[in-house]
């Protein structure tokens, strides 16, 4: 069993012991730098049998185990528990209970080892070994760092016990000489503080203050207080996924030091655990009903790194919204060789539909106001950017060699194939991106006409309008009565049957009398597999079920598509949807992972894990709230002082009671069963529309 445990850009990767080291995988990283990649407890040398594992925070583990206690060949009396806190380092509390009748004396010891390996090379499981590494051994701790070219990565190892002595430290080691009285205790803390060129950061579990009084407790804490709570619900399995959902949400967020105010959401541990554009976009967007303040404050965080000039390397073009932030001390392995690379064409529009959608919510007309000069300038850039060669579609096309191939979010390499399994060829034009276009469009006018900007609404609605048009002339291919994935560099349709035409459902572009042929494809047997709807059919020459993105199963895809098709008015397909993905996170413990293996239910009686899926992920943690809010068919529209709510629940969810939902700067109950609603606490002078 791996446990994961994170905060903010720290995130921990061990086994169900605690311990770490013994795969490649592994470890505790700091900004994209493994800053431990070895952590081995032992009791006189050896290692203490485990017992039980428990996470009560995602930035907190307790690992209990039992150790030797040199009485002879009886069963053991030492209890071993390790607390351990991930947050801006590590801290691990070693507490050991002698439940013996004699006093026990031992060695408790810690292995250390950092080989700064940055999170690609960890990934890829190529470790190179480059800089010069150091070590230094202290009488207050134990230095070890790395020098790369003008930079420096570092980790401090301090160890101390409850009466204040300290440690014992060697060049890969922390030791203590123990004695536990009979039922006695002792107790020591072990830490391990990244230094970033020779500065030490800020602890945030120092050991002078309560774990509760630190940072990310506070944080946590408060994040439950101010999250809505599904007070009670029929189905015990729903309500510890949305549970779930809710934690995991609450440990991906990031704030930035410079800009505390500018909460923004990471895509995801291990791998991903930094600010992306497209996921941390859709993953605020479909997690509004928890935190609208997480959706402001990621697109004020991408707002303040929006492009502004044009750099072939990094992909960067005026009023274009980034991919990806990178922290590693070594840039060049990160995409365009740049902490920000930029080389994706959907954050762009995902960013104006993002406000958009942040308005109807009722945020704030000043706050909107703030963002639409951003807005506008993402809008140019599909006009002069995205739209590469004046077809009014955009496409993408990388603009350096260390670029992605395929800027869509299925950006893997052979993402994007014809129905033979050819592989597409770029500049490519993806349904979906232009679905985004559309709705950023429609998001526009709609901001222009709160503002009482009406000629500036109607320009947006004619070219949303224009939009729609051209996409279902030229993507609906009538002999096969389907829509095309994308349009590839030689402007021919890409005809294979992939789950990207459900986001256009959920955007609007699809043209209404031709929406039926879309939802029933998407719940065919070759795309539907009973846990939820595949990124390919199976009758494609690309087909995989093991594959990233060519027959595997995605949460947030299937979120999307659910909202597509109640958009549309397709509530058994809509429902189908929904309760595959909560019955696959139930064989999760609540719990989605990234994606899923696309082998069907009849097949496996469970669904089968993708091998190297990100867990917690953003956009699969939300997935489940934007299923909710799809079922409840919950749509503000606060501009207009309205609020519909029109649940479709399937019988199976029962009834349930959702308490504090923010909505326009209060909060709002809603208690539902089947189609039967009740709202409550309705801020004045909204209209309830069922």
């Amino acid at each position: 069993m791996t446990v994961t445990l994170v905060h903010g850009t720290s995130f921990c990767v061990c086994g169900d012991d605690g311990e770490f080291g013994g795969t490649l995988a592994q470890g505790t990283f700091y900004q994209d730098t493994r800053i431990l990649s070895g952590w081995n407890l032992r009791v006189d040398g050896k290692p203490v049998e485990p017992i039980t594992v428990q996470t009560p925070e995602p930035f907190h583990a307790r690992f209990v185990g039992r150790a030797h206690s040199g009485e002879g060949e009886g069963e053991s009396s030492l209890l071993v528990r390790r607390e351990r806190y991930i947050g801006g380092g590590m801290r691990e509390d070693l507490i050991l209970r002698n439940y013996g009748r004699t006093k026990v004396t031992c060695t408790v010891s810690v292995r250390v080892a950092a080989d700064f390996a940055d999170v690609f090379e960890v990934k890829a499981g190529r470790i190179r070994d480059k800089g010069h590494h150091a070590v230094e051994v202290t009488g207050t701790g134990l230095h070890l760092t790395r020098y790369l070219d003008s930079t420096s990565r570092g980790v401090r190892i301090t160890g101390q016990t409850l009466d204040g002595s300290a440690a014992e430290y060697s060049r890969d080691r922390v030791s203590f000489r123990v004695t536990v009285p009979p039922g006695g205790e002792w107790y020591a803390s072990v830490g391990a503080l990244p230094v970033i060129d020779g500065t030490p950061i800020t602890p945030l579990f120092p050991r002078e203050r309560p774990v509760e009084h630190s940072r990310p407790a506070v944080l946590a804490r408060r994040w439950r207080e101010e999250s809505p709570v599904l007070r009670y619900s029929d189905n015990r399995s729903l309500a510890n996924t949305l549970q779930r959902s809710r934690e995991d949400l609450g440990a991906l967020r990031m704030f930035d030091p410079d800009r505390p105010n500018d909460v923004a959401i990471a895509a995801g541990a291990p791998w991903f655990m930094a600010l992306f554009g497209r996921d941390s976009l859709l993953a605020s967007l479909m997690s509004l009903a928890i935190d609208p303040a997480l959706a402001l404050g990621t697109a004020q965080t991408l707002a303040h790194h929006q492009g502004t000039k044009v750099d072939p390397d990094s992909e960067e073009e005026p009023g274009r919204i980034l991919h990806e932030v990178r922290f590693g001390a070594d840039i060049s392995l990160a995409l365009g060789g740049s902490h920000i690379y930029f080389g994706t064409a959907d954050a762009t529009p995902l960013f104006v539909m993002l406000l958009g959608e942040l308005s109807r919510w009722g945020i704030g007309r000043d706050r909107v106001e703030a963002l639409l000069g951003h807005a506008d300038r993402a809008l140019d850039w599909i006009d002069h950017y995205g739209d590469r060669d004046g077809d009014g579609f955009v496409e993408y096309h990388r603009a350096t060699e260390r670029g992605l191939v395929n800027q869509g979010w299925k950006d893997s390499w052979d993402g994007v194939n014809f129905a033979d399994g050819t592989i597409a060829h770029s500049p490519i034009a993806l349904c979906e991106v232009q679905g985004y276009v559309y709705a950023a469009f429609v998001a526009r006018a709609e901001m222009a006409e709160n503002f009482g900007d009406h000629e500036g609404s109607g320009y947006w609605r004619h070219r949303a309008a224009e939009m729609k048009k051209r996409f279902n002339e030229r993507f609906w291919l009538p002999e096969l009565g389907r829509y095309a994935l994308g349009l590839d560099g030689d402007k021919r349709p890409i005809d294979s049957v992939a789950s990207n035409i459900g986001h256009c459902l959920w955007t609007g572009i699809v043209d209404e009398s031709r929406a039926a042929s879309v939802a029933d494809s998407l719940l065919s047997p070759q795309m539907f597999s009973g846990w939820g709807i595949r990124t390919l059919s199976t009758d494609m020459g690309a087909y995989n079920p093991m594959s990233y993105h060519n027959g595997s199963v995605w949460p947030h895809d299937n979120a999307l598509i659910a909202a597509g098709l109640m958009r549309y008015g397709f509530v058994e397909h809509a429902q189908r949807v929904a309760v595959a993905v909560f019955d696959a996170a139930q064989a999760f413990d609540g719990r989605l992972p990234e994606l899923m293996c696309g082998f069907d239910r009849s097949e496996y009686d469970t669904p089968v894990p993708y091998p190297t899926s990100c867990s917690p992920q953003a956009w699969a943690s939300a997935a489940p709230v934007h299923l909710l809010r799809t079922l409840l068919r919950f749509q503000p529209s606060l501009p207009h002082r309205r609020l519909r709510v029109s649940p479709a629940l399937p019988d199976s969810f029962g009834a349930l009671l959702i308490d504090d939902v923010p909505l326009g700067g209060s909060r709002i109950s809603i208690e539902a069963k089947g189609t039967d609603v009740r709202v409550g606490h309705l801020p004045s002078g909204i209209e309830l529309v069922h």
